[in-house]
């Protein structure tokens, strides 16, 4: 356009007239054309200490020695850093993994909508809240099993796990008697007296006269979470969704019991080298130790 002539003056327009007229400023215009003008110089910035061929390796030697299965690409960064100092940005690991097909399949969120219990169900503190719930196994030789779990809300730490064939309110109520035992030294009356709660459900076994009363007993309050709402027990719904990909999902049980020494020893595992983000990828263990360290006020 700045060479076209114009008719009254029969000379050219110029870049500047035009530029003028459509009002963009000659910089702009300027610093694109030496832009295009310019060959490719590939990544921008400073070289990376591994390419990303070598990248890739230390990716793949850190998803071998996990002891955990199909881990995103925040936890491989942050083993990254913290077992291997390899230090580089997140979305790097992202693009790696992606492109070695190292990322594991995710299911799309659903729409978020109000619910009643919007708001938080993490505590600032441990031993503030205990969540727990049941789900289901299936063993070779002795069937169907139920597995109690109890989980605490700010560490996410397994205080407790059992199995069992028989479903009922005395057996609900070993995972918490576990957790009283490591954390408050013993079963006494008011053992876990001070503030404790326990998040659980609407399920026949955790309203039974029994397991209130247990509880009761040890010091603790009952916790209920919204009917039809299991998002406010929430943090044991999270530990069983890892607890069915890494263990549940991946291997066979031939009884009951071979089922609850497996869950005692990834409750130990889990504990100590899960990686969580909301924790700043530390291990429920880690967390629960720099709460124990934190100088008093």
């Amino acid at each position: 356009m700045s060479q076209r002539t114009s008719p009254s003056t029969q000379q050219p327009y110029g870049m500047t007239r035009v530029l003028r007229v459509w009002a963009l400023p000659r910089s702009t215009f300027y610093a694109q054309r030496t832009r295009r003008a310019q060959p490719a110089t590939g990544r921008r910035g400073r070289t990376p200490a591994l390419d990303d061929a070598a990248l890739l390796a230390e990716i793949r030697t850190v998803i071998a020695e996990s002891p955990f299965h199909g881990e995103g690409h925040r936890k491989i960064w942050a083993r990254l850093r913290t077992l291997k100092a390899v230090r580089t940005s997140m979305r790097r690991v992202l693009r790696v993994m992606r492109g070695a097909e190292l990322l594991a399949p995710a299911r799309q969120p659903a729409p978020v909508v109000e619910r009643p219990h919007d708001g938080t169900i993490v505590t600032a503190a441990p031993n503030v809240m205990w969540g727990t719930d049941a789900t289901a196994a299936v063993t070779l030789l002795e069937g169907p099993a139920t597995i109690f779990a109890a989980i605490d809300h700010c560490t996410a730490e397994c205080v407790g796990i059992h199995a069992t064939q028989h479903g009922d309110r005395f057996e609900a109520l070993e995972p918490v008697r576990q957790g009283v035992r490591d954390h408050f030294g013993g079963l006494a009356a008011a053992a876990a007296a001070g503030g404790l709660a326990i998040r659980h459900d609407h399920g026949s076994v955790y309203l039974s006269a029994d397991f209130q009363a247990e509880i009761r007993f040890l010091g603790m309050t009952s916790s209920p979470a919204f009917v039809r709402q299991p998002e406010g027990n929430g943090c044991i719904e999270r530990f069983f969704r890892t607890l069915k990909e890494q263990l549940l999902w991946v291997r066979h049980f031939s009884t009951v019991e071979e089922l609850r020494q497996a869950l005692l020893a990834f409750k130990e595992t889990y504990n100590r080298e899960w990686l969580i983000a909301r924790l700043g990828y530390r291990s429920p263990a880690q967390a629960r130790q720099a709460f124990s360290v934190r100088p008093a006020a």
